[in-house]
């Protein structure tokens, strides 16, 4: 690939020059198995949940036909007893699905407070697809089972389940899309306003505020690996300015992996405090791989919109399963509540054709009337086969809690399995690791000039960073090994950085990556020797 070709690249958007790598490293010189760690989707699924929705569907089926028996037709089931017949279908002693499903019930009737019925009539009707999403913007029982998983997960011990409402979206990639269509619909952002975005992160957090559609103005409040990804106090500082409308965090952050620390968070509560018309939404996606993750939603909750989703947990990408949470109190409806009059009255006309009274339209189910042009809000919401998986995932966590002090067996493994094969990487390349308490492992950002002044100086460092576009390495390490990283510019980091995703590769490739990530160096240092020495 030639000079003009990879400057053309770096035109292309972060996860498009990585759809180029892929093309180039199936063909690779040395005929390397194609190693793709530039995807973050993970290569392993949580089985029970899954294995339980198949059998909701077989019993929802069978009890279908108690209404309408006929070839290939069945009816409606009555939720009247449903529980009992469910029981009778199950064989726990048999299958672990069926006795996960069991201890669920419990679960939901005993912690929860909810009628057995209800709940197991809302999963059948939500499996079998049926009906439209009522309510359109989360199912009952599904929205109470998701506080208490958030809330375990992220806000725990904190008793904002009570107060916070949910809308699950097709995973958080839609969550960002609505989040942002939505501000700007209700005029809480509008072109030219400010907004800081806490750098590196994930690209599209860059790319949309620029668009035509929004053309917002970006501040950038960064963070360093040499602060150990803190956000240091000059930073927090800019979010003072009242030109600033919104922060735009990820916790844990990608590509850096660290999760935001008390000191951290105690200054976005400081913040908030002297700014609180301030909005924060804080994508919250990898939590779960940080042992006692603490929420910025936690630690303001009047502020944060707060998103999630389940997909790099479970394995679940391809099911596009993700949330939204609001508190009952929040800066979105206070400032809604605070426009001109003339445009309030606009957003009356807005909304008037799906509710009688438009100015009381809570922001987070203007959310979903926006999701869905207004028009179709009466079909709005996630399909409830999704949100049932969603619950079910929610609830493979939760039966733990019913051991008090037990903790989550599958989330513990994954865990484990990251870690190992961040610890194969780190191994190979030669570099510390990191082991800090707030450490996800992943992603890992390495720093390929920093690595090259480590093996061979940085005379060779300096001759690297002037004499090469900044995705040679990329595309050389595809052309020669086949393998394929991300180029870390595209998240804000400075150049040289590249991740690596941990956890959509066997555990063993991520030491031959390591190898040859070195030898690819060992190579452009052989270049660099010999033109020294002509």
């Amino acid at each position: 690939m030639n000079n003009y070709n990879e400057e053309a690249l770096e035109h292309l958007g972060t996860f498009e020059i990585s759809a180029k790598m892929q093309q180039i490293a199936r063909k690779n010189e040395h005929g390397n198995t194609f190693l793709n760690a530039g995807r973050g989707n993970p290569n392993w699924i949580q089985t029970t949940a899954r294995l339980a929705l198949a059998r909701l569907v077989q019993f929802g089926v069978a009890d279908s036909q108690r209404t309408l028996a006929k070839p290939a037709m069945a009816g409606y089931i009555e939720p009247a007893g449903i529980y009992q017949r469910l029981v009778h279908f199950l064989q726990p002693a048999e299958h672990d699905e069926d006795r996960f499903l069991l201890t669920a019930v419990k679960y939901c009737h005993h912690r929860l407070q909810l009628q057995r019925d209800a709940v197991v009539a809302e999963w059948v009707n939500g499996v079998l697809g049926n009906d439209y999403p009522s309510p359109d913007r989360c199912l009952r029982v599904t929205e109470i089972i998701l506080n208490h998983y958030l809330q375990s997960i992220g806000y725990r011990g904190s008793g904002l389940d009570a107060a916070t409402q949910l809308f699950p979206t097709e995973g958080a990639t839609s969550a960002i899309v609505y989040a942002f269509n939505s501000l700007k619909e209700n005029h809480l952002l509008n072109p030219g306003d400010k907004i800081a975005i806490n750098t590196p992160i994930f690209p599209p957090y860059l790319q949309i505020p620029l668009l035509k559609d929004y053309e917002l103005v970006e501040v950038d409040v960064r963070s360093y690996e040499k602060n150990d990804w803190e956000i240091a106090p000059q930073e927090i500082e800019k979010l003072a300015d009242p030109a600033i409308k919104a922060l735009i965090i990820v916790n844990p952050t990608n590509p850096g992996a660290q999760a935001l620390n008390d000191k951290d968070l105690a200054a976005i509560r400081r913040v908030v405090a002297q700014r609180p018309d301030l909005m924060i939404i804080s994508d919250e996606v990898y939590g779960t791989f940080v042992p006692n993750f603490k929420s910025v939603y936690q630690a303001a909750p009047h502020n944060t919109m707060l998103v999630y989703s389940f997909s790099k947990l479970y394995g679940c990408t391809g099911w596009r399963l993700g949330v939204i949470g609001l508190n009952n109190e929040n800066v979105f409806d206070r400032a809604i509540a605070q426009l001109p009059p003339s445009l309030r009255k606009q957003l009356d006309r807005r909304y008037r054709s799906v509710v009688l009274h438009p100015q009381r339209l809570k922001f987070i189910d203007r959310l979903c009337a926006d999701s869905r042009s207004i028009g179709l809000y009466h079909t709005a919401g996630l399909s409830t086969p999704q949100q049932v998986m969603m619950a079910l995932f929610a609830l493979s966590h939760l039966v733990n809690e019913i051991d008090k002090g037990a903790s989550d067996p599958y989330i513990d493994q994954t865990r484990d399995l990251i870690n190992q094969r961040y610890a194969q990487l780190y191994t190979a390349l030669g570099i510390p690791q990191d082991k800090s308490a707030t450490n996800t492992h992943y992603y890992a950002l390495i720093d390929i000039y920093r690595l090259a002044a480590k093996r061979y100086g940085q005379e060779f460092r300096h001759y690297l960073a002037d004499n090469f576009e900044q995705v040679d390495f990329l595309v050389r390490l595809a052309e020669k090994n086949g393998v394929v990283l991300v180029d870390g510019v595209g998240f804000g980091t400075k150049p040289g950085e590249l991740r690596i995703s941990l956890a959509n590769l066997p555990t063993d490739d991520y030491a031959r990556i390591g190898q040859q990530i070195n030898e690819l160096l060992a190579e452009y240092h052989q270049q660099f020797a010999a033109e020294r020495e002509k």
